[in-house]
């Protein structure tokens, strides 16, 4: 990686020398700093970075050395789920794909040729040319599955997990309100929609149902397989 990171610089060096580009010895920090790092870090955590390391720089000034990066190919730029801008490094002739765990954010980065070799077959079935790609795939890490309780109230689920309903809390009153919309124990849901602050969305055979905040919070929930449930336990509501 040193000398991946050695022939970086010096191409750095090469490139913005030959496109005159101003303050290079600054830029030139910038890139070093950034290499420094193995994760996938924002303007901002760059900023931070920089002033560890007793560089005072503007933050415009940080933010078009970033572009430039991207557009010379050192760095690239990823908005995972829509979040913040994060830059990574860019080495030529290597590619890999990512996976982000919803609950801490951690991104992971993987490699596996024979899902490279996938993708281009079918490509070529479709008489398809690919030019670039990337894949990126939400879920829980190990970790945080670890930490995770089974059993939970529908509130706190997450985006497309796929759970089974196991109880209602609440009183007969808020069972009554969830059965009468169409929700039973033993149902298996798709988390549709959950962000934080509206209602929450889920899927039931090709149905679609919005809970309230303080209903989904009486909804007991767990997933699939450790309620040893199935496509079929639906039926048993």
């Amino acid at each position: 990686m040193k000398r991946i990171h050695s022939h970086e610089k010096e191409q750095f060096k090469k490139l913005f020398r030959q496109d005159r580009v101003d303050r290079f010895e600054d830029r030139h920090r910038i890139l070093e700093v950034f290499l420094q790092t193995e994760n996938h870090i924002t303007h901002s955590g760059l900023m931070q970075l920089l002033e560890a390391d007793g560089y005072r720089l503007e933050p415009d000034f940080v933010a078009e050395t970033l572009k430039l990066m991207c557009h010379f190919g050192f760095a690239q730029a990823n908005r995972f789920e829509n979040g913040e801008l994060r830059y990574e490094h860019r080495h030529l002739g290597q590619h890999h794909d990512h996976m982000i765990c919803t609950k801490c954010r951690k991104i992971f980065e993987f490699e596996d040729d024979a899902l490279e070799n996938r993708q281009r077959q079918i490509a070529s079935a479709n008489g398809f040319h690919i030019l670039q790609h990337k894949m990126e795939m939400y879920g829980i890490c190990a970790a945080c599955l670890a930490d995770r309780d089974q059993k939970m109230p529908l509130v706190s689920a997450k985006p497309g997990e796929t759970l089974v309903i196991t109880g209602f809390t609440g009183g007969s009153s808020a069972r009554m309100r969830l059965m009468t919309m169409g929700l039973r124990i033993g149902d298996v849901i798709e988390v549709i929609t959950n962000d934080s602050a509206g209602q929450v969305v889920v899927a039931i055979n090709y149905h679609r149902y919005a809970v309230g905040r303080g209903l989904a919070q009486k909804v007991q929930v767990e997933p699939v397989n450790a309620a040893g449930g199935d496509s079929t336990a639906a039926e048993a509501g």
